[in-house]
């Protein structure tokens, strides 16, 4: 009886040893990287640090801000002519002459002077201020404002789109780890296949075509790693130069693409409407045709201006005749009033060519509204069709996997050939790289959804 249980107990083991020991393939899954163990050179670069270094140095969002200082630099009231203008003035005409006179009326004596010195100089101070100027300076004042709006809108816009395109280069370099990953692993594996392959043909169980055919696929996986290798790189330099940083330089990523789940197409589009900043600079270039309307009316209305300030002249005549010196000085005002009478039918035409700017700008807005909705509607749909792929590729993969571990249980017992081995690991491979794809582009679909709904600071900033 003991003898019979020892061989029931060592039959009823063999099969739990089998299952707890991994074949080839498992065990080259087993040694496979993550995105959090591969070894990688550089510093650790996370999206925050990437968005935020290339908000901060990125070149056109400078040059944005430098134009919106301008702006804020120009909205002030005396650009609008609110307030006077005041100058000083002052000169001095002077001469040296030689004089020899003689008179008509013989009573007084030829006159003879050298070195004559005659100087007249006027001193003053001016100031000229706009009374009445048919109310342009008031749409002045607010096109200076809306003018700043517009420079800052332009700026935030600037700054949504870098993010958005440092955001998706970001995550286009995880994809590009992942799939470097997969190739690894499938390179792996073709490495246990060769050596099986190898193994076999030199006791004979194997013929050399075998061997030489999973020679052949072990090398065609590694062309695919090192062209997997330099597509990484030009990941890399595409957002170093993003960064406004070296091309080459090396950095390291740990993050994974997940894209959210649960994003709404109303409120995203209610977002869009009140908050994106194209949109909004269209809102405000109509007003400022508006404002160009009540401009040229302006120039249809009086001007009028009222000028005052204080003169002095002195004179100083060595000539010998008219005013010997003089001093001369008191305060002098102007007011003036100018009626256009008259142009050429000029300042009509300007009337008539603004109103029809302030159509041009409204059908502008009209257009920037229906392209933005278009492309929201459009990426959502992209967004949406994405994560129910997603959803197919992840359950592909997993499906994949298992029929590779079958795959290889088949071939190295000859149960299969090499040809219907290959086949299911290419199968294998395409379905971990459709995974990487669609969850990349679910996550560049998102990224977009948040640029159109000027949600993105606030989304990454998190």
């Amino acid at each position: 009886m003991k003898r019979s249980s020892w061989i029931l107990f060592i039959f009823l083991s063999f099969p739990a040893l089998s299952q707890q020991t991994p074949n080839a393939i498992q065990r080259a899954q087993q040694r496979t990287y993550t995105i959090a163990t591969l070894p990688q050179a550089g510093e650790l670069l996370t999206l925050q640090q990437a968005v935020g270094q290339s908000v901060e140095k990125n070149y056109q969002v400078q040059i944005n801000r430098s134009q919106e200082d301008i702006a804020r630099n120009n909205y002030t009231k005396g650009n609008a002519g609110y307030l006077p203008t005041i100058t000083g003035n002052l000169n001095s005409n002077g001469s040296l002459q030689n004089l020899r006179q003689t008179y008509l009326d013989a009573t007084r004596p030829p006159l003879q002077v050298y070195g004559a010195f005659n100087r007249t100089s006027n001193v003053g101070v001016n100031v000229t201020y706009t009374v009445f100027n048919g109310y342009a300076r008031r749409s002045l004042y607010t096109q200076l404002q809306q003018f700043l709006q517009i420079s800052t809108v332009n700026t935030r816009a600037n700054v949504e789109a870098t993010m958005a395109q440092v955001a998706t280069s970001y995550y286009d370099v995880v994809r590009q780890v992942q799939r470097f990953i997969a190739f690894s692993q499938a390179l792996d594996i073709s490495r246990e296949r060769l050596e099986l392959a190898r193994a076999n043909y030199e006791v004979g169980t194997r013929s050399k075509v075998d061997f030489l055919s999973a020679q052949v696929d072990y090398n065609t996986d590694s062309a695919a790693l090192l062209s997997q290798d330099q597509a990484l790189r030009n990941a890399k330099t595409i957002l170093n130069t993003l960064l406004v940083r070296d091309p080459q330089t090396d950095f390291s990523v740990r993050d994974t693409i997940i894209a959210q789940p649960n994003l709404q197409l109303a409120p995203l589009q209610q977002s869009l409407s009140s908050n994106n900043p194209q949109l909004a600079a269209a809102v405000l270039n109509r007003t400022v045709a508006n404002l160009n309307v009540e401009l040229a009316n302006a120039q249809l209305l009086p001007l009028v201006t009222a000028q005052t300030g204080y003169n002095y002249q002195f004179i100083d005549n060595q000539g010998g005749f008219g005013i010997r010196s003089g001093r001369a000085g008191g305060p002098t005002y102007l007011i003036q009033a100018t009626i256009p009478i008259f142009n050429g039918f000029n300042l009509k035409r300007q009337v008539q060519n603004a109103r029809v700017n302030t159509i041009i700008a409204q059908n502008q807005e009209n257009d920037q509204r229906l392209q933005l909705q278009s492309a929201m509607a459009q990426t959502y749909q992209i967004y949406q069709n994405s994560l129910k792929l997603l959803n197919l590729e992840v359950q592909n993969n997993l499906l994949a996997n298992q029929n590779v571990d079958i795959a290889y249980d088949r071939y190295r017992i000859g149960n299969s050939t090499f040809v219907e081995f290959r086949n299911v690991q290419r199968n294998a491979i395409d379905a971990q790289t459709r995974l990487i794809e669609a969850e990349y582009n679910a996550k560049a679909a998102e990224i977009e959804l948040l640029r159109l709904s000027s949600t993105i600071t606030q989304e990454i900033s998190q």
